[in-house]
């Protein structure tokens, strides 16, 4: 395993990177992504997801963006400071993996690809060293506080100088291990500022922990001399002990906020029994596994990958990948999806997709580049976080300077504690802490957010656009009947249909190709998909969709079918250039390149919660209004069954978009609702999206936000939840200020002292966390009614 070689605890000579530098191992945390002409040869890109080890505030991240950035071959890199992870996109031409782990190296940082096991691995081993650096510090900070508290409770004079000199020497040596051992990760963070040049959190600790000591040291040394006679181990261990202290708390409260996240993305089991030409198993990684092997899933493990049941019946749980708490039930040749749970009893299933094509793997990328994205107030915390770094060391200075010639220690111990008190902190985790628990709040409810941003921007609309077709109303529309040409059956007329229609996701294609599957009439079913073949396959969104009939397929047609000619064409009566039924209901219409074959009349159930979701969403002051492509009368039916008087039918993709654009120039802030493919490039303009992601591919949909559930009602919640989010974000931001503006005046003068400083920053950072746990459950589930 590559852990073995990569270790968080010893950075790795470059040679031993070099094992990474294959397409083979780089697959392993990598995926291609397009170049979109991002660089002039059309070679793909490769996106790598990379752990990092070091970061301790928002300038650490800049650090190693600016740094990756500036590396020949390095497109783009984003780094996320809470999740400690990076996301790089590189040519594959120019660099390779090692000699990006190398620029992470010479930053002074870690880096190690980001797999799920390295990960456990790595944390394991960091949580074991924060542990026992806490635990000394913890142990010697008692010690001392024994051996300085005779000196809190008596006056001056009552102990002899030999016997406070003898105690200041044993706290001295209990400060040693606490110097040495439980703040090496301090100096070794600030030393390598100090390398590069910048300025993060752990450069003001360092010298606050560095000048206390001195000073004491000095006084322990030579208790007359010029620095005094006062000692401040007391101070020293105690502010460390509370800083490590604040920091497990704070790992363990980031826990729980990215709880969801975590264990979806942890969730698919390392290996899984594999069958064996003989028939019998034999476990396997996962990695090893191929498309068609045969696997048994035991009950209580999740699917390693998308596939079929071939053996045996169970009930499954894919709560955490679609919202949906209930069971379901699963039987032979039904389905099952990666990352889902199986609950009854051990299944045997053929693998159809692996890695990162599962939906699973789909869910999972979205996931790690959402938190990796840093919302516009993370960005603002970022550029502020250097300067005033640089303002609390000048502030410390200015402190010392002026008390230099009164009292030498205690100006210096004045400097200690402004460095310690006023670190940014809790202004850098007020923003990630809030949104990333919300992102994980969403993801225990089916919905899964493409971009953190989205947070802010939905909570800020006032307007919403809705489609109708998959969005208002169900998927699964139903063929009401069938009109076929003379010479052409209804049976023939579906299968015709279904073989175009399997080309396209839209939900009018899908009800034709699941209508047709499930036909009595399988021969023709078998027959028709089985002899037609297509090329120069194009569908017009909003419009419909087209293909040639292959000519060596022509001549192997049934006689009776030689009436769908060479070209077919699928949709609205427009698309197919025929005249437009005058009946009131939704119809699409078949034709070829001579004109009418078939039209498919179709009914459609309006979602049993639409209504009352609009209702909530009007309550809360949104206008509403439907864009969609189909016939006036069934839009109109459609918005007075759910109640929304504004509305447009007959709309074609550029019809939404202007009406789009002109609700900007008024000024407006839209949220658009799609089925997430069809309408894609109104989704992609809106300020803020949402897909109906129910059956449509993840990679797919264009917008910020998927309901991979479908489920309408979750909107309001979403919004309120937002707005909420947005809330606990701007109280986060004006403690971060409050308590700097009432601190920094404290420490200057004197009145705060060391231990006081360590206390405060670790209490204020912990504020901010357990703030934003508060939004770890999503917002209440009741339906406004006001």
């Amino acid at each position: 395993m590559l852990t073995d070689t990569l270790s968080a605890e010893d950075a790795l000579p470059n040679p031993a990177w070099a094992i990474l530098d294959t397409k083979d191992q780089w697959d392993a945390f990598s995926q291609t992504v397009e170049n979109q002409g991002i660089q002039s040869t059309s070679e793909p890109l490769v996106q790598s997801n990379l752990m990092l080890d070091g970061l301790r505030c928002a300038a650490c991240s800049g650090i190693i963006e600016q740094g990756l950035q500036a590396t020949p071959g390095i497109i783009s890199a984003r780094v996320s400071m809470s999740k400690k992870r990076a996301v790089v996109v590189w040519s594959p031409s120019v660099t390779l993996p090692s000699k990006i782990l190398t620029a992470i190296h010479d930053l002074g940082y870690t880096g190690f690809p980001a797999t799920q096991h390295e990960d456990d691995l790595v944390s394991q081993q960091k949580q074991r060293a924060a542990f026992w650096r806490w635990m000394v510090s913890g142990f010697c900070m008692m010690q001392v506080m024994m051996y300085a508290s005779p000196t809190y409770f008596t006056a001056p004079g009552e102990i002899s100088s030999d016997i406070l000199h003898l105690l200041n020497w044993a706290s001295w040596l209990l400060s040693l291990p606490v110097l040495l051992f439980s703040s090496r990760s301090f100096f070794s963070n600030a030393l390598r500022d100090l390398k590069q040049k910048q300025i993060s959190m752990d450069l003001p600790v360092a010298l606050g922990i560095i000048i206390t000591f001195i000073v004491s040291s000095a006084a322990t040394f030579e208790p007359n001399s010029w620095w005094g006679n006062t000692v401040y181990f007391d101070s020293l261990t105690m502010f460390v002990f509370f800083l490590l202290s604040a920091r497990l708390i704070e790992v363990k409260l980031h826990r729980k906020t990215l709880g969801a996240l975590e264990s979806l993305v942890s969730r698919i089991p390392e290996n899984t029994e594999r069958q064996n030409p003989d028939g019998s198993f034999t476990r396997v990684l996962n990695t090893k596994l191929n498309i068609g092997d045969i696997v048994r899933v035991q009950i209580g493990e999740a699917f390693p990958a998308d596939g079929k049941i071939i053996s045996g019946n169970t009930s499954v749980d894919e709560s955490l990948l679609t919202g949906e708490s209930t069971p379901i039930q699963k039987n032979h040749n039904d389905d099952v999806i990666a990352g889902s749970y199986n609950l009854r009893q051990p299944v045997c299933i053929t693998l159809n997709t692996i890695g990162e094509s599962t939906k699973y793997g789909q869910i999972v990328n979205l996931i790690n580049n959402a938190a990796v994205e840093k919302p516009r107030l993370s960005k603002l915390a970022d550029r502020v976080a250097r300067p005033f770094l640089i303002f609390v060391i000048l502030s410390a200075a200015i402190a010392a300077a002026l008390l230099w010639d009164v009292d030498r220690g205690r100006a210096l111990m004045t400097a200690a504690a402004v460095l310690i008190v006023t670190c940014p902190c809790a202004l850098s985790l007020a923003t990630p802490a809030a949104m990333l628990a919300s992102a994980s709040a969403f993801v225990k409810r089916g919905i899964l957010i493409k971009r953190l941003q989205a947070i802010e921007n939905i909570a800020d609309i006032d307007t919403i656009i809705f489609d109708k077709t998959g969005t208002l109303t169900e998927d699964h529309i139903q063929i009401k009947t069938i009109e076929p040409k003379t010479g052409l059956t209804e049976s023939d007329a579906l299968s015709v249909a279904a073989t175009i229609a399997q080309h396209s996701m839209h939900p009018i294609s899908r009800a034709l190709f699941k209508a047709n599957k499930t036909s009595s009439n399988l021969d023709t079913l078998n027959l028709v998909l089985a002899d037609i073949e297509l090329e120069n396959i194009q569908e017009i969104a909003g419009a419909g969709i087209s293909g040639a009939i292959k000519m060596s397929t022509i001549e192997r047609l049934p006689t009776h079918l030689n009436l769908i000619g060479t070209e077919l064409k699928l949709g609205s009566a427009v698309f197919c250039g025929i005249a437009e039924s005058s009946t009131n209901a939704q119809q699409v219409y078949l034709a070829n390149n001579q004109g009418w074959l078939a039209t498919f009349t179709l009914q459609e159930a309006i979602k049993h919660n639409a209504a009352i979701a609009i209702q909530s969403l009007k309550n809360s002051g949104l206008n509403i209004e439907l864009l969609s492509g189909d016939r006036s009368n069934a839009v109109e039916n459609t918005a007075k069954q759910i109640g929304i008087t504004q509305f447009q039918s007959a709309c074609s993709p550029e019809d939404k978009l202007l009406r789009l654009q002109a609700l900007k120039q008024e000024g407006r802030k839209v949220l658009m609702v799609g089925d997430g493919l069809n309408d894609g490039p109104i989704l992609a303009s809106a300020h803020v999206s949402i897909a109906m992601g129910k059956g449509v591919p993840l990679t797919l949909a264009h917008a910020d936000y998927v309901f991979l559930n479908g489920d309408i009602s979750q909107i309001p919640h979403l919004i309120r939840h937002a707005k909420q989010t947005m809330s606990i974000i701007k109280e986060n931001i004006a403690w971060a200020i409050v308590y700097n503006l009432i601190s920094i005046p404290l420490a200057f003068f004197g009145i705060l002292s060391a231990w006081l400083a360590g206390l405060g920053m670790a209490v204020s950072s912990l504020i901010v966390v357990a703030n934003a746990l508060r939004l770890t459950k999503f917002a209440s589930s009741k339906t406004d009614t006001k």
